[in-house]
C-alpha cells in the first residue's frame, strides 16, 4: 500500500507528542485523522485543514467507532497520569475499549509510545500501567509497534520540563538516591522520527521496541549538563538516601510548578534505571538521517523551541502547562 493510501488515527492530537506527530505523518504523505475528546483545541494548529478532525474519548468506546472508521493505523498517544486518581486501571480499560473499536474496524496495525523499564523489578505504577497497556495492545491480535522510550527532552515534556525546572530554581539541592541512576533521553524529534516510521515499518512480529538518544548518563549529570546549556552555574546536589518517592514528590511539587498528581508517578518511575536493553529498532526503522540527536543538542533546541533561551544562552523561565504527560 502507498503512502498516501494509509489512513492514520491519531489519538490525543492536541497532547505534547500527538500535536507534534500530526505534520510529520503529513509530510510523510499518510492521510491524518486527528482525534481528541475537545476538537474545538485543535481550531488554531497549523495543520487543522490538512486533516481530518473527529471526537473521540478512549473512556468512551461508542465515540471510537466513528474515530477507527476505515483506518489503517492507530497511533495510542494518550494517557490518564495527572488527570485520573486512578489512572492504572482507566489506561487499561482504555487500552481494552481502543483494541475492541479496532477490532471491528479492521484496523491493520497500533502504535503506541511507552516507557523504558529493566526486566524482572518492580516497577512504578505510572511505567507498570504504560507495560500493562502495550501488554493488552499486543495481545489483540493486531499487528502492533510498541515503542519504549525514556524521558523525551523537548520543551512542555513532563519529564524533560521537571529536570529543568529544579535545575532552574535550585542551585543547591538535597536529592533522593535516584540522582545516580541511569537514565537514556531522547530528544523529541526523533521519537516523532520513530513514531512515523512506525506506521509503514516492515516488522516481523507484534512486540516492544527500545529507543533512545545517543547518550546514557546519570539523572543528576543530566541536570549539570542542562544548567550548563542554559548558562547556569553548576548546582550543588546532596544524596539523601532516606526520601522516598512520597517525600521526594512533594518536594517536586513545591519548588516546582508540575501538578502533584503528575509528579508522584514521574518521581516513582526514577526508582529504577531507564535505557535501552536492546538496539533491535535499528533493524526495522534507521535511525534519523544525520544520526540521533544527542542529550546536549536536544537541551538547547528545547529551550529555542519554546523562546526561553537568551542571547546569552541564559534560560528564562516560563510557566509549566504540559497538553500531556511523557
Amino acid at each position: 500500500m502507498v503512502a498516501d493510501e494509509i489512513r492514520c488515527v491519531v489519538t490525543g492530537a492536541t497532547g505534547y507528542v500527538g500535536s507534534r506527530l500530526v505534520p510529520r505523518l503529513l509530510d510523510a504523505g499518510l492521510r491524518v485523522r486527528a482525534m481528541a475528546r475537545n476538537p474545538d483545541k485543535l481550531a488554531a494548529a497549523s495543520w487543522r485543514d490538512d486533516v481530518e478532525v473527529v471526537r473521540g474519548d478512549l473512556t468512551e468506546p461508542d465515540s471510537l467507532t466513528d474515530a477507527f472508521d476505515g483506518a489503517d493505523v492507530v497511533y495510542y498517544l494518550v494517557h490518564s497520569m495527572g488527570t485520573s486518581k486512578d489512572f492504572v486501571a482507566e489506561e487499561a480499560q482504555s487500552a481494552r475499549n481502543v483494541v475492541k473499536a479496532a477490532q471491528r474496524a479492521g484496523v491493520r496495525r497500533l502504535v503506541y509510545l511507552s516507557g523504558l523499564h529493566p526486566d524482572g523489578r518492580e516497577l512504578s505504577r505510572h511505567l507498570a500501567s504504560r507495560a500493562e497497556v502495550g501488554e493488552i495492545l499486543i495481545g489483540s491480535g493486531i499487528e502492533t509497534v510498541v515503542l519504549q522510550a525514556g524521558i523525551v527532552v523537548g520543551s512542555g515534556s513532563a519529564s524533560f520540563e521537571m529536570i529543568r525546572h529544579l535545575t532552574d530554581r535550585l542551585p543547591a539541592m538535597t536529592t533522593p538516591k535516584w540522582v545516580h541512576n541511569k537514565i537514556q533521553p531522547i530528544a523529541i524529534g526523533d521519537v516523532l522520527h520513530y513514531l512515523a516510521e512506525a506506521a509503514t515499518a516492515d516488522v516481523p512480529s507484534s512486540r516492544t521496541w527500545d529507543v533512545g538518544g545517543p547518550d546514557v548518563m546519570e539523572y543528576g549529570e543530566a541536570m549539570q549538563v542542562y544548567a550548563e546549556v542554559a548558562g547556569l552555574r553548576r548546582r550543588i546536589i546532596i544524596v539523601l538516601p532516606f526520601l522516598t518517592p512520597t517525600i521526594a514528590s512533594w518536594w517536586v511539587g513545591l519548588v516546582t510548578p508540575i501538578p502533584s498528581g503528575l509528579a508522584r508517578p514521574l518521581v516513582e518511575s526514577l526508582e529504577c534505571d531507564a535505557v535501552m536493553l536492546d538496539h533491535d529498532i535499528d533493524t526495522v526503522i534507521a535511525p534519523p538521517e544525520g544520526g540521533l540527536t544527542g542529550y546536549r543538542e536536544s537541551v538547547a533546541e528545547a529551550l529555542q523551541q519554546d523562546g526561553t533561551a537568551s542571547s546569552d544562552g541564559r534560560r528564562h523561565l516560563m510557566k509549566f502547562s504540559p497538553t500531556a504527560p511523557q
